[in-house]
């Protein structure tokens, strides 16, 4: 679902980001922890500022979304007790 913000950019809902990223995934299979680690650190340094700082804040965003969704699933059982 495509919405906009009060300043009239198109904001995409978590599916839409999810389908996002999926499209965009790069991935790799490694032997072990320290090729996986070679390998991611590889990844984000071939990224630009730019790139490292949109995904940290996609994220947190989503990390924020499922700790209210979690706050709110603590109240709802409380005032269900």
């Amino acid at each position: 679902m495509q919405r906009l913000s009060p300043k009239g950019i198109r904001r995409m809902g978590i599916k839409e980001r999810a389908a996002a990223r999926r499209a965009k995934m790069v991935v790799h299979r490694a032997a072990n922890f320290e090729e996986a680690e070679a390998w991611d650190l590889d990844f984000w340094q071939r990224q630009s500022p730019e790139q490292r700082l949109s995904a940290f804040v996609a994220i947190r965003r989503d990390v924020d979304k499922v700790m209210k969704g979690r706050l709110s699933n603590e109240q709802a059982a409380r005032k269900g007790r």
